[in-house]
């Protein structure tokens, strides 16, 4: 070997050495490893989560149907008739008459011509936007779109024009642009965004499709069972279902299991059964995940009023509720959040409200940092505070404090039957990652919710 030839790097090097190594493994010492926590009941308002009775907000259970009998049900006969999975690709042998229901039911709810079932969301998204395009198309997408959107397209090799969220004016700027790229051009949005909470400006944007000739699909995965008479997402609450080209869904939301689907053209859909990648050389899901799917979709169809006003109803519980916002926070103007009997908000992850009636009293949500502790420090985890009265227009730096002790944790507002004042509270680990002070007495920080801009959201359970 030459003596000026490089070394071989390493390609693990990046799990030794990555930014936030410090802080997991400080976490780990005090025991506040949010990461991983084992739950061990069933999916609800209030859960068990390491033998500790714990508020659940990080669910996606919109309806509550996870605990539905007739759901359960149906997954049990699905196991009893088709065993515990059917082992090999849709393409070959893992179609059963679960799907082709399924997939017909998918269809007359969406009122679409077809529907094709994937074995997860993800797979849906990157298997539908990695086969409709190519590298000689432009896909254009808004900026709190799902990572698997943004995975499919770059699966797909096509131009991808990203415009800032829900920025109308951005979207046709990008429809100009990419009318100059010379192939075909795909706008792809969620319906409800699920780290944002707010739905999208669905009439706007069909307009703008129109006008320059671009095809559109919607992720519905938080807005089917939630929008809508029928519950069949933003398509249908804006009444533009038919101005819609692909819709995408997934069952483990409201749905109560694990898949995904897309619903379309009957042309559209019979080309991904032959050329999604996804979908062609995944396994099927387990017989019991589609016929829970199958279950919960039939319980919507036919139970949907009083489920989707049970969970209109936890929205306005939660708006009407909650103290004020504190000033410089868009005091006035609350976030969209969708609710269901189990759980509410509208995402993976973030903006989530857990409760209905099962909750008293005001439930607000907690926005917390991690931080990097100085040499020797302890584990910090900041929270920004009420900001005092002034104009209300005016906002608040946003910005995470730079001083403060070891153990200070900060709190927006009071917990649901705790009385702890805003600002800063002073807390003692005491083992096992409890934790205690005298406003709270002893509590448990457990994470609910991770976004991609390491932002890290927790509940107190104590």
């Amino acid at each position: 070997m030459s003596d000026t030839a490089k070394s071989p790097v390493d390609v693990f090097a990046k799990a030794r050495d990555h930014d936030r190594l410090e802080q997991l493994e400080v976490a780990k010492e005090h025991d506040l490893l949010p990461y991983f926590r084992l739950l061990t009941s069933q999916a609800g308002p209030v859960v068990e989560m390491e033998g500790r009775e714990t508020i659940m907000l990080g669910s996606n259970n919109y309806l509550g149907l996870t605990g539905d009998e007739r759901v359960k049900g149906a997954a049990r006969d699905a196991l009893e008739t088709y065993g515990t999975g059917v082992t090999g690709s849709r393409l070959l042998n893992g179609t059963t008459p679960l799907h082709v229901e399924l997939e017909r039911e998918l269809a007359e709810w969406m009122r679409t011509e077809e529907a094709i079932v994937y074995t997860t969301g993800y797979q849906s998204n990157l298997g539908c936007i990695g086969t409709i395009l190519g590298p000689g198309d432009t896909v254009i997408c808004d900026s709190g779109d799902h990572a698997s959107i943004l995975d499919g397209c770059r699966l797909a090799g096509a131009k991808l024009r990203p415009f800032r969220h829900n920025r109308m004016d951005k979207l046709e700027k990008m429809l100009g642009r990419a009318a100059e790229d010379g192939g075909g051009v795909l706008v792809v949005v969620d319906g409800v965004f699920s780290m944002e909470g707010d739905v999208c400006d669905l009439p706007r944007i069909v307009e703008l499709c129109k006008a320059h000739g671009a095809r559109l699909m919607v992720d519905e995965a938080h807005g089917a069972g939630v929008l809508g008479a029928r519950g069949a997402g933003a398509c249908e609450l804006f009444g533009l279902e038919d101005e819609v080209d692909l819709r995408m869904g997934t069952f483990s939301k409201s749905l109560a299991s694990c898949g995904g689907f897309i619903a379309g053209p009957a042309d559209v859909i019979e080309y991904l059964r032959i050329a999604s990648r996804s979908f062609i050389f995944s396994a099927s899901a387990v017989p019991a995940a589609v016929g829970a799917a199958l279950a919960a979709l039939r319980v919507i169809r036919e139970d949907g009023p009083q489920l989707f006003d049970a969970a209109r109803q936890c929205g306005v519980f939660a708006r009407g509720t909650a103290p004020p916002r504190p000033q410089g926070d868009r005091a006035g103007h609350p976030p969209r959040r969708l609710g269901g009997d189990d759980a509410g908000g509208s995402g993976r992850g973030r903006r989530r409200l857990a409760g209905g009636p099962a909750l008293e009293g005001p439930l607000r949500r907690r926005r917390l940092h991690q931080r990097r502790d100085p040499p020797g420090g302890a584990a910090r985890w900041g929270a920004a505070a009420d900001q005092p009265d002034g104009n209300p227009r005016a906002r608040a730096p946003r910005r995470r404090p730079r001083h403060g002790r070891p153990g200070d944790r900060r709190l927006p507002g009071p917990a649901p039957g705790l009385s702890a004042p805003t600002g800063r509270v002073r807390t003692q680990p005491t083992g096992n990652g409890i934790l205690t002070s005298p406003q709270l007495g002893s509590f448990r920080l457990v994470q609910i919710g991770t976004s991609p801009f390491r932002r890290e959201k927790f509940a107190l359970s104590g």
